[in-house]
């Protein structure tokens, strides 16, 4: 049998990351009873809002719940005593968050807004400098190899060569997984602990790994959810394909989708159909925050803000870029392309791994765990009773 301590402090730390309601729940289990996604043994929200009244913070960390929860809002909008326990789940997340995290700046990204600007904005003058200090140093790289060819038509061949900035992407991408890997591994051997003597063989780890690729892909449990389930999930969908269409043009095809002179070719259709979805979806969630009518946007984090703003800003620098460059206009090509990863370079480094973008990091990889927890008990025997074991031994 576990035992846990008591964390006097967890209300407390909970309030500063968005929950600042948690005394209102009078644990009626009116959220868990019309969550569509509750059930079995993974049941929410109550279990957790318990969980944050008492002080089980070990607990919390050894639960999968959280991230099994798509924030609908169905549970916020029918507590009777306001206690908005979807919000609950949401600052339950981001301190989980800043637990698997080992490097402690999720942390403080959450709790200090100054943290996350600075932070972004120091990210953003790395990149400024990267093609301002070659120069200097007399490498053909950034704005001191703008000769009179480049200046009279666009050579980003020059300014930025895509053999250099390729290795970049690739460099950033391997970190970024690096970053992320670790943290979920953490978040993996927390709810194992949670498990407790449940035997899980390697064969039920192996066998049930597609769940985090299907879930990852699909988040085909959020339809469950009640609110518009359909149009908020296509939503979703089409942001994610979106945004994944353009990480996969920049680090994977940028040979072919970065063109050195002002001329087209067809993987900007793939660009075109990224940046159409990003500005378009981002909008209309910025639109329902300001708004507030919708249980979904009632409540808006830093972290919320700085996800949609950056994206937004990312796609919008990205295509007067594109723009630019099929007007053969060179200084304000190069200087977008400097702003633009002014933008997006930070958002990477600084949103993914350890801001809002890691859920659909850490949520594929709870529903992985829950399925193997599932799997692993199907196989344990079923205990018999006393009685019936002293009948059988009578007999």
């Amino acid at each position: 049998m576990q035992h846990y301590r008591v964390d006097p402090t967890l209300g407390n730390e909970i309030a500063a990351f968005g929950g600042q309601t948690l005394g209102r729940c009078f644990s009626c289990g009116n959220c868990t009873a019309v969550c569509g996604l509750s059930k079995g043994d993974t049941v929410f929200p109550r279990k957790i809002i318990r969980y944050l009244q008492v002080g089980l913070s070990d607990r919390l960390l050894e639960s999968p719940e959280p991230w099994l929860c798509y924030y609908c809002g169905t549970c916020s909008s029918t507590c009777p005593r306001n206690a908005e326990p979807g919000e609950l789940m949401m600052a339950t997340r981001r301190w989980l968050v800043s637990r698997y995290d080992w490097t402690g700046l999720s942390r403080r990204l959450y709790l200090s807004e100054a943290w996350e600007l600075g932070l972004l904005a120091m990210m953003a003058l790395v990149v400024l400098a990267l093609f301002v200090v070659p120069g200097w140093l007399g490498l053909p790289f950034g704005f001191k190899a703008i000769d009179a060819s480049a200046a009279a038509h666009v050579r980003l061949d020059l300014f930025a060569p895509t053999r250099i900035v390729h290795s970049g992407d690739w460099t950033l991408a391997g970190l970024l997984v690096l970053l992320l890997g670790i943290n979920a591994v953490r978040m993996v051997a927390f709810v194992r602990k949670g498990m407790g003597q449940l035997k899980v063989p390697l064969s039920v780890w192996a066998g049930k790994a597609y769940e985090i690729a299907v879930h990852g892909a699909t988040q085909k449990r959020w339809l469950q959810c009640d609110n518009d389930t359909l149009v908020r999930w296509l939503l979703h969908f089409l942001l994610v394909t979106g945004y994944v269409t353009m990480l996969l043009l920049v680090v994977v095809f940028l040979p072919w989708f970065q063109r050195e002179h002002a001329d087209f070719h067809f993987t900007a259709i793939f660009g075109y159909y990224g940046t159409v979805t990003i500005l378009g979806i981002t909008l209309l969630a910025m639109r329902g925050r300001l708004r507030k009518r919708e249980q979904y946007y009632r409540f808006s984090h830093v972290s919320d803000w700085m996800f949609l703003v950056l994206l937004f800003l990312t796609a919008l620098s990205g295509i007067l870029l594109h723009i630019f460059r099929l007007l053969d206009m060179p200084w304000p090509t190069y200087v977008l392309y400097v702003a633009h990863l002014m933008i997006a370079v930070p958002m990477l480094i600084v949103e993914v791994p350890f801001g809002k973008w890691n859920h659909l990091v850490f949520r594929p990889v709870a529903q992985y765990l829950v399925a193997v927890r599932e799997a692993a008990q199907a196989r344990q025997p079923v205990p018999v009773p006393a009685t019936r074991r002293a009948h059988a031994v009578a007999r």
